[in-house]
């Protein structure tokens, strides 16, 4: 393994070889000889090149090299001198670097030790930046849909600029004029090696403050500087600091420099103000002027609700007049409603008499059950004869039909005619009975509903409907109120018993009597209608039977 050569190590050269003045050295003595003589002739030099293949190492050292369209020197910056470059070393970037010559013997090349570095001039400084926007303006960072709106009126303004420069002083001179608020400033370096850091620290600080807490978030923040050259405003130009700004949750207004200075930030933020004082401005409203604009729309809404109450009210006076006076229109809807309720009182009154007259000519009409069961037992006694006398007379057409049928038979002379008389005799004799058996059944069928009909007629369904029939000691129906005498002993038949009673001696009340109907005594004592003829009895047979329909008592 191949170690350095120290320059404090002793160069001891050989003696020379005989017949030769030249001196005889090892690789590692001329080694060492070359280190110093470079390190003592370029102890300190500045070099202008463009740097090539930068690469940092893992241990933190950055290996590079500066080249133009002649040579190439490597070069190597250790550790502790990146920290404090001004740039950062980037592919194709003119730089001036200030250093050492050195050697590295174990591959028998010299290098030069970097120890400050710097652009090599402003048009590759502009170049550097260009090159930078363009690259993050590629990643959205510029994107005008990232922009977040300024608040009208901020509660809490964050500022980071330096503490001692006469930028905070405008800033809160302005603000005082225009609207004053709560004011949070993060002092920090504007300048120099550790100002990019200090102020993407202050950013990003003010976003983690929690809302709420002792210390209040801000609402707004202002990153400002007064103006300066190129490389005085590099500070705002740096990724980290473009990164933060592009990144706060909390609206940014840039105000780095004059108004011909452009920065990276300004790009990122998301309003940029020519001045410090601007982005003040910018920040708050005039109090002065909400005040006046608050004061004439109040002005302006007063007079236009006093104009609008004024119409309205003019409207209401002319449809008032257009109106009937309440009280008078209230008086005639009152006296409508007497006369309603009277003609209602006088129609309730008319409709109660009306249904008491047709209840009573209703039941004028009812016919007496007695009549209706002497009627019903005559027409009883009629369909019987008539049964009857068809009866026989259907016996005596079916015997004659069988004796001449005999009789004709009883003239053949030949036995298998008399045996098919007989076998038709025999044939005849069951159609006989099956006839006579239905005609009694059909008759049976009339009779029963008959006597259904008649007990429908019976005066024992009007007292389950809740009447009750009256007869004296006697047991004669009382079908008058003359007949019911004072002190007269009657029982009253109801459908589920009888009850004993007495008249009292109230006077009847007179009401118009039904036409007389003959009694039952007397209907019973007519004699019975005649038998209608045959032809006459088949006819009414062979029509449909129609119950009556009795009409209700209401």
């Amino acid at each position: 393994m191949t170690q350095d050569l120290d320059q404090t190590t002793p160069i001891i050269a050989a003696e020379p070889r005989p017949g030769s003045n030249l001196p005889e050295y090892s690789v590692g003595d001329l080694a060492r000889r070359l280190k110093r003589t470079i390190e003592d002739e370029f102890g300190f030099v500045r070099v202008r090149g463009e740097i090539s293949q930068p690469k940092k190492h893992s241990s933190g050292h950055v290996y590079l090299r500066l080249k133009d369209d002649t040579a190439v020197i490597e070069g190597v910056c250790w550790r502790g001198t990146v920290a404090k470059l001004a740039i950062r070393p980037e592919e194709g970037l003119e730089v001036i670097v200030t250093g050492r010559m050195t050697t590295y013997p174990g591959r028998s090349q010299y290098q030069l030790v970097i120890e400050t570095m710097e652009l090599a001039g402003e048009g590759a400084l502009l170049k550097m930046l260009e090159e930078r926007k363009r690259r993050l303006a590629a990643e959205g960072l510029f994107d005008p849909g990232r922009k977040k709106p300024i608040p009208f009126l901020p509660t809490v303004i964050g500022v980071v600029t330096s503490p001692t420069g006469a930028v905070i002083r405008d800033i809160l001179h302005r603000l005082n004029d225009r609207f004053p608020r709560h004011v949070l400033l993060w002092p920090v370096a504007v300048q120099g090696d550790s100002a990019a850091a200090q102020v993407a620290a202050a950013i990003q600080g003010f976003n983690r403050i929690t809302p709420g807490g002792p210390v209040p978030r801000p609402d707004l923040i202002i990153v400002a500087r007064g103006g300066g050259s190129l490389e005085d405003l590099m500070a705002f130009n740096e990724e980290a600091v473009v990164r933060a700004a592009a990144a706060s949750a909390i609206p940014l207004i840039s105000a780095v420099g004059h108004e011909t200075d452009t920065t990276l930030i300004d790009f990122a933020s998301d309003l940029r103000a020519p001045t410090p004082t601007a982005a003040a401005e910018m920040a708050v409203p005039v109090r002065a002027e909400l005040l006046a604009q608050l004061l004439d729309g109040q002005r302006r809404l007063v007079a236009g609700s006093g104009r609008l109450l004024a119409e309205q009210r003019t409207r209401v006076e002319g449809l008032g007049r257009g109106l009937g006076d309440p009280r008078a229109l209230l008086e005639g809807c009152a006296q409508r409603l007497d006369d309603r309720a009277e003609r209602l009182r006088m129609a309730s009154v008319s409709l109660l008499e009306r249904r008491r007259t047709r209840v009573g000519e209703l039941s004028a009409k009812l016919r007496h059950p007695r009549e209706k069961l002497m009627q019903a037992s005559q027409r009883l006694a009629s369909e019987s004869r008539a049964l009857d006398g068809a009866l026989r007379q259907a016996v005596t057409a079916t015997r004659g039909r069988l004796e001449r049928v005999t009789a004709r038979l009883s003239l053949r002379p030949s036995r298998i005619k008399a045996a098919e008389g007989e076998r038709r005799l025999e044939d005849l004799t069951p159609r006989l009975d099956r006839g006579y058996a239905k005609l009694l059944e059909q008759r049976s069928a009339r009779l029963a509903t008959a006597g259904q009909l008649l007990e429908s007629y019976s005066y024992k369904g009007v007292l389950e409907r809740g009447f009750a029939l009256v007869e004296d000691a006697t047991g004669k129906p009382l079908t008058s109120a003359a007949d019911a005498a004072p002190g007269l002993p009657v029982t009253l038949v109801f459908a589920d018993g009888k009850a004993a009673a007495t008249m009292d001696g109230g006077a009847p009340r007179h009401e118009p009597k039904p036409e007389p109907k003959p009694e039952p005594e007397l209907a019973a004592a007519a004699p019975a209608p005649a038998p209608k003829p045959r032809a006459e009895r088949k006819a009414a047979e062979k029509k449909p039977y129609k119950s009556p329909v009795q009409g209700s008592l209401f």
